[in-house]
């Protein structure tokens, strides 16, 4: 960054960023896991063209677990009324990489999606 952009840009980018931090560390004091959908519709058609827009907002819900810095996975959750995968995002607390991935395993086991 360029030395007068200091304060317009980086300086209130880490004032958000840990606005979220926090906001997630409140809720990490009630939940273990947090699930959510990873994207707000289904994949892309391979091939398709897309709004570029439409892709951005696709990572919409992905963004706040990247800026907190905090582990995160998708897992499968079966396949839309086209045959598409849908996913689900499972977001744990710092640190907490192996709980998140026993709770990523056992709702895989458990829920036994079936991909068309």
């Amino acid at each position: 960054l360029s030395a007068g952009y200091y304060d317009a840009y980086y300086k209130k980018a880490q004032k958000i960023r840990n606005l979220i931090l926090k906001d997630f560390k409140n809720v990490f004091q009630n939940v273990d896991i947090l699930l959510t959908p990873t994207t707000p519709s289904s994949a892309f058609e391979v091939g398709s063209k897309m709004d570029p827009v439409k892709k951005y907002m696709n990572d919409i819900f992905t963004v706040p677990a990247s800026l907190a810095g905090l582990p995160a996975m998708n897992i499968p959750a079966g396949n839309d009324s086209k045959g598409l995968p849908l996913g689900l995002q499972l977001i744990a607390d710092h640190f907490d990489e192996k709980g998140l991935i026993k709770f990523g395993a056992a709702i895989e086991n458990a829920a036994k999606f079936k991909f068309l």
